[in-house]
C-alpha cells in the first residue's frame, strides 16, 4: 500500500471502479507502475481516474482512440496490458 495520502486516494480511486474489469485493468496498472511516479504522472493519472470506465478500457484495448492529453508513455504502458494479473 502506497505511503502518502496523495497515492493511497489514487490506490483507492484505482481498485474500486465498480466493475471487477476496471478494477483488475486500472487498479492492476496503478499497482505495477505508481512507485516510479512523480507529480506530473500522479496528475495524469487523477485525470485518467476522472474519465469513465468503458472510455478507458477502450483505450486500453485498442478499440478507441484515447483524447490527445492521455496520449504518450503511460498510456502505452496501459496498453500493454502486461500488468493484469491471469489466474490459471
Amino acid at each position: 500500500m502506497p505511503g502518502d495520502d496523495e497515492l493511497k486516494a489514487l490506490h483507492w480511486r484505482a481498485h474500486h471502479r465498480g466493475t471487477r474489469e476496471a478494477d483488475l485493468m486500472i487498479g492492476g496498472y496503478f499497482d505495477r507502475h505508481h512507485a516510479d511516479w512523480g507529480a506530473g504522472e500522479r496528475a495524469w493519472f487523477a485525470a485518467l481516474l476522472d474519465e469513465q470506465d468503458v472510455d478507458v478500457m477502450a483505450w486500453a484495448i485498442g478499440t478507441a482512440r484515447a483524447p490527445e492529453r492521455f496520449q504518450g508513455p503511460m498510456l502505452d504502458q496501459l496498453k500493454a496490458l502486461d500488468f493484469i494479473r491471469i489466474a490459471r
